[in-house]
């Protein structure tokens, strides 16, 4: 399953509701050959089942944020995933497990969760897509990742045609990944996650976030502080959605923060000599994770560079790659995409890997 919450971008549906480009934030992509709406979760499965014995291959789609989709559409069954709301399926006096569907917007979930006093998704505000992406992706952001909190994953496993529940720790989770990522067997079709009862947010752990916040990492605050605040963080850097303004028609982060082991990164100091201390932070197993946007921008890449067919990068963020003149083709902007990653590698030696799913195209 793609990242989720089928919403067009533009105020109307496309003159063909098959052309995908209608239910991405990139606003591309071709044509589907069929396209079909699932508002529940048995109804996702039906709708799977149906294409199987049709002998089509399948794309689960619904909010489109996370997900590059080639020109040349999808050749097959895309189900838009519509299906709503959460419930209470477990509580005691420290803590509340809900249990969400996969279509669930997702900041309205953590706009919810805040509301009830809730505490664990607050970092993740303004995040486009929904619940039901959130574990493929592992997504996460200031702090926050989604791993933390999910107790399990209610999904449909095409291999063996049955519903099943795959615990947290079996979902694989990684840096932006997990077992679900570039496998089609499972459809997520809800997610649980296991929040405090705490007026209060977890201990704040970006320095950005807590520079904004006026306070120290580690330092708790107010949720509706929190939130408002990676709001305002988001919004400044072009990540929450707007149809009037170009720089948020993107899939957000187009590229992973690189993770190198320990030579390839002294290899990456030495080549940046001369632009001083690349950032980073170290990770398990003696690894470093290194900035992609400051790679992307010491390569000559900055802020607004443009694109072939009107692409760009964002003028708020390096790390977002827009349809900026929304006539772009996918075409263009992965032709922008092997730029970068090829300029970076030129300059640097480390590779970039796209965080999106790619569909019907390739880098």
């Amino acid at each position: 399953m793609s990242d989720v919450y089928a919403k067009p971008t533009t105020s109307a549906e496309p003159a063909d509701p098959a052309v995908l480009a209608g239910y991405t934030t990139l606003r591309l992509g071709g044509p589907a050959a069929r396209l079909e709406t699932a508002t529940s979760a048995d109804e996702i499965v039906r709708r799977v089942r149906e294409a199987h014995r049709r002998d089509e291959p399948v794309l689960v789609l619904a909010g489109g944020s996370n997900v590059v989709v080639g020109d040349a559409g999808f050749p097959g069954t895309v189900v838009l995933v519509r299906s709503r709301g959460f419930t209470v399926v477990a509580e005691d006096t420290d803590t509340v497990t809900v249990r969400v569907e996969a279509g669930e917007p997702w900041d309205d979930l953590v706009a919810a969760t805040v509301g009830n006093g809730w505490s664990g998704l607050e970092c993740l505000s303004g995040i486009p897509g929904s619940a039901g992406a959130t574990p493929i992706q592992n997504v996460g952001a200031y702090g926050q990742e989604v791993a933390e909190r999910i107790t399990g994953v209610q999904v449909y496993d095409r291999a063996e045609d049955r519903l099943t529940t795959v615990a947290a720790a079996d979902c694989g989770f990684a840096y932006r990944g997990s077992i679900f990522k570039y496998s089609d067997r499972w459809v997520v079709l809800s997610v649980d996650f296991r929040l405090d009862r705490s007026p209060l947010s977890g201990p704040v752990r970006y320095t950005e976030l807590a520079r904004a916040l006026g306070v120290e990492v580690g330092d708790r605050v107010p949720l509706a502080a929190a939130r408002d605040t990676v709001l305002t963080l988001r919004a400044g850097k072009g990540m929450v959605l707007d149809a009037t303004d170009p720089d948020t028609w993107s899939v957000g982060s187009f590229f992973t923060n690189p993770v190198l082991d320990r030579a390839a990164y002294e290899l990456l100091r030495e080549r940046a000599a001369d632009l001083g201390e690349p950032p980073s932070w170290p990770c398990p197993g003696d690894l470093v994770k290194v900035s992609a946007a400051w790679l992307i921008d010491k390569a000559g890449f900055a802020k607004g560079h443009p694109g072939p067919g009107g692409t760009a990068i964002s003028g708020k963020h390096t790390l977002a790659l827009t349809n900026h003149s929304g006539t772009a083709r996918t075409a263009d902007l992965i032709a922008l995409a092997r730029e970068i990653r090829d300029g970076v590698h030129t300059r640097f030696g480390v590779p970039l890997h796209p965080e999106p799913v790619l569909i019907t195209c390739t880098i």
